[in-house]
């Protein structure tokens, strides 16, 4: 058996596909699993750090606001569907599983042409441009937001799979994060970030809010910054006069997301898909602030898929200030019955079976 799984860009289209690829292979150990991919995304690093090959082919994204700019995309498209072409030739897939991002089109689109059976996994509630021209060469499409299904044509490929998550929020539920930790049993834990390389708007509310944690003396932060932020975010605390505050702790990157996830009490976070189904996966609380800065504004609508459901708080970041932001943090600190309610919200949204679901569907 021979599988090509292809995605790129963002760790959101990266992770569920080395998600998917683990199963695979734990299922099949001899299952030859080969990643496409580009060399400009995050996949060149990650893949090969999980122990998969990868090989690379040419491909750009659609430029909506210069079109003269897609010229250019136009002959990436020719040039990458060529090198997609070689690739299936070479390594003959039994089948190829796209997750998302412009490389997957001249991928599933050859895979297709040839008669190899193709998938297609969405993340978000919103789906991207790319999975929604490719429906009607996939075999199947994989959802993880029953939301999704509206804005899919071919209702009957559908099937709501939930995200593969990574086997450590899995397995994490027999683990006490907040003794390894070193967390109080009486301490009121929230965990903030941004994002894999942090947001500026974020950080500059959560310096803010650090106030919060000064004055409640049972509360403690842990802010992940991004790397490009952690020294401002920490001169900021030095000017607030409470860098040496203990109960204050800033990374500027967590590997470790999924310990300091469960030991939390509550999470403020943007809502990236994958975010969005490990908060869920854990039946964490959170405020969610999703990006602006993203195609479709697709953030917004994984965030209002959990709020709906009674599982956050929503609040976008052009209503975001640092009083309304205390303001709910305080509001749910000091109200364990909504806190709760909100946990059991979240769970009943979670799935950690999303790649068992997906395998099923593959027939191999």
């Amino acid at each position: 058996m021979k599988v090509i799984i292809t995605g790129g860009g963002t760790g959101g289209h990266i992770y569920p596909a080395i998600a998917i690829a683990d199963k695979i292979r734990r299922k099949n150990p001899h299952c030859d699993i080969l990643f496409v991919g580009t060399e400009k995304g995050m996949e060149g690093k990650l893949v090969p750090e999980h122990g998969y090959k990868i090989r690379f082919i040419t491909v750009s994204g659609f430029n909506r606001k210069n079109l003269l700019k897609n010229v250019g995309t136009l002959r990436d498209y020719i040039k990458g569907s060529k090198e997609a072409d070689r690739i299936i030739e070479d390594f003959q897939p039994d089948l190829v599983i796209g997750t998302g991002g412009y490389v997957c089109a001249p991928v599933i689109r050859r895979a297709s042409k040839r008669g190899i059976r193709t998938y297609l996994h969405e993340q978000n509630a919103f789906p991207g441009l790319t999975n929604r021209m490719l429906e009607k060469y996939a075999e199947k499409v994989f959802i993880s937001f029953p939301e999704s299904a509206e804005y899919f044509k071919e209702k009957d490929k559908l099937v709501v799979t939930g995200n593969p998550v990574r086997k450590e929020f899995i397995v994490s539920t027999i683990f006490d994060y907040r003794k390894k930790l070193q967390i109080q049993g009486n301490e009121f834990v929230i965990l903030s970030f941004g994002g894999s390389r942090g947001a500026e708007k974020i950080n500059e509310m959560i310096l803010e809010l650090t106030d919060v944690i000064r004055q409640e003396s049972n509360a403690r932060l842990i802010h992940i910054t991004g790397s490009p932020y952690y020294d401002g975010f920490r001169r900021g605390l030095r000017d607030k006069g409470m860098e040496a505050e203990e109960r204050i702790q800033v990374l500027p990157y967590a590997q470790n997301i999924h310990e300091y996830m469960f030991a939390s009490d509550l999470v403020i976070c943007r809502s990236g898909a994958i975010t969005s189904a490990e908060l869920t996966a854990c039946g964490k609380p959170a405020i969610l602030i999703p990006s602006p800065n993203v195609t479709a504004n697709h953030q917004y609508y994984n965030a209002k898929a959990i709020a709906d459901k009674g599982g956050a708080v929503l609040i976008e970041e052009k209503d975001l200030t640092r009083e309304k932001l205390k303001g709910v943090t305080l509001r749910l600190m000091n109200n364990k019955e909504a806190l709760n309610a909100m946990a059991r919200a979240s769970a009943s949204l979670g799935r950690t079976d999303g790649a068992d679901a997906i395998y099923a569907e593959l027939r191999i």
